[in-house]
């Protein structure tokens, strides 16, 4: 039963993790049914936003009122969103509907992960079954440009929304039938609605301003700078709110929990890596080099298998070495990668990429399932969910963040060149030649760029976890000293 269960819910998290790429191939086609070519970001952001809003309100549902329930009504909000942007017939109405659909696939990754750590109590096993969701999430990440422009190419970029349906269907009847929850019986149960609403104003106000600042690069604007004050300002009220709440949405003893802030911090570092990958590797792939859109789209390849094989492996070696080793050798292995691609120029050899997006993979793969087995591990039962789903939030955060940031970094060397024809196309005889080559090597460098911050969040995620082997090793010492 355990086997059709993980099924299921690997089923569901491919679908809503996939759903964040699918669209990359579908633009074009997208603008030129609906129009509105200005709004189109939104279409990719506004399913970002509203999947980091509403992963921690549904970890805390999840404790309060059982994870089957909170999941299936997830995958139902999901599979409507699914449906309605299937049918949309403007851009505006698009983007309405793809922030349901990231509504719903909100409640996916911290519930799956929940579920997995109450079916498989020992920690190997655990591991082993996070391991395999964790090679999933990698895959879709690449999976959803390719399918998408599939399916674009034979059919219409509407089935990239109505593909959700019946693989989504299967995965809610699945559950319905197979898995049986134990509910553990609470007195009273007390929602934290003021805390979900400051939270989720707050959080949108602040993802909204690191979106626009980067993509206008519009830090100093009145609108940007008051959006991250009132940010900032919802979360002192915020943190007010949770400290009065009989169950607040956030309990904050979490944030007090050493295990729970480091794996955090770490989770934060980490996600910030694999952004700057999947963001500006394509853009070196067709600018630097000149390779056609589809082949731009292969050299990530790499990345989920190499994932999914880091994954399996550390299933496997947890229990043959600690969870400290494991995060000190996928960080050593992410900074190798990174130190890799920082040195990349137009003349490196084309293979050096795909072994650095492998390495990238394989790092990843060690690290993530081995995150949640510690999460787990740090927290009672009845607030895992909730811990899982600030992880989860930390993680999507922090992609947000880090494409905000190093968009910055990649704009400020070479849209404020001014150089006229940066976005035209590459493809042969479309610019001139002499032009040709001064835009390469603009984006080489504005590319080159963000892998050398890359690079410091490798060797910062290294640090981080040398100190929480190096503070595990000295509570194990007191622990036996004590016996």
């Amino acid at each position: 039963m355990r086997l059709q269960i993980m099924i299921a819910l690997m089923l569901s998290t491919f679908l809503a993790a996939m759903e964040g790429t699918i669209v990359s191939t579908a633009v074009p086609r997208i603008t030129s049914d609906l129009a509105g070519f200005e709004q189109v970001s939104w279409v990719y952001a506004i399913y970002m936003l509203a999947t980091a809003v509403s992963a921690p309100i549904y970890g805390k549902l999840a404790d309060l009122f059982g994870r089957k329930n909170v999941l299936l009504i997830g995958i139902g909000i999901f599979l409507l969103g699914s449906t309605l942007c299937g049918v949309a017939t403007s851009m505006w109405q698009l983007i309405v509907f793809r922030a349901i659909q990231g509504l719903g696939a909100g409640s996916v990754m911290p519930i799956t992960m929940t579920i997995i750590g109450d079916l498989y109590t020992e920690q190997t096993a655990r591991a082993k079954a996070q391991g395999w969701i964790s090679a999933v999430w990698g895959l879709s990440g690449v999976a959803g440009p390719l399918v998408g422009g599939f399916l674009v190419d034979t059919l219409t970029w509407r089935y990239i929304f109505f593909l959700n349906l019946p693989f989504g269907l299967v995965s809610f009847f699945m559950l319905v039938f197979m898995y049986k929850e134990k509910l553990a019986v609470k007195e009273k149960r007390h929602i934290d609605y003021p805390g979900a609403l400051i939270f989720s104003v707050g959080t949108i106000a602040l993802l909204y301003a690191l979106l626009t600042g980067s993509q206008n690069q519009s830090w100093t604007s009145p609108v940007t700078i008051s959006l991250i004050v009132f940010a900032l300002v919802s979360y002192l009220i915020f943190v007010s709110v949770e400290k009065k709440s009989p169950e607040p949405l956030i309990p904050l003893s979490l944030f007090t929990n050493r295990n729970v802030t480091m794996i955090n911090l770490l989770t934060l570092l980490t996600n910030g890596i694999v952004i700057s990958m999947v963001v500006y590797l394509p853009i070196w792939s067709q600018g630097v080099l000149g390779e056609s859109a589809t082949m731009a789209g292969f050299v990530l390849t790499p990345m989920p298998v190499c994932w999914t094989i880091g994954s399996i492996l550390a299933g496997n070696l947890l229990g043959k070495l600690r969870a400290e080793q494991l995060f000190v050798a996928g960080t050593a292995v992410l900074t190798v990668a990174t130190t890799l691609l920082s040195f990349l120029s137009a003349q490196s050899a084309g293979y050096l990429i795909y072994v650095a997006v492998g390495l990238i993979g394989l790092g990843m793969g060690l690290i993530s399932p081995i995150i949640m087995v510690k999460i787990q591990s740090s927290v009672a039962v009845d607030k895992r969910g909730t811990a899982v789903a600030l992880n989860t939030f930390t993680g999507t955060f922090s992609q947000t963040f880090g494409a905000a940031v190093f968009g910055m970094l990649f704009n400020m060397v070479t849209v404020a060149s001014g150089h006229a024809n940066l976005g035209a196309s590459f493809e042969h005889g479309s610019i001139p030649v002499a032009q040709l080559a001064q835009i390469r090597d603009l984006l080489a460098s504005g590319v080159h760029v963000v892998f050398t911050g890359t690079l410091v969040l490798a060797i910062a995620s290294f640090v981080l976890t040398l100190v929480i082997a190096k503070g595990n090793r000295v509570k194990q010492n007191r622990v036996k000293q004590t016996h």
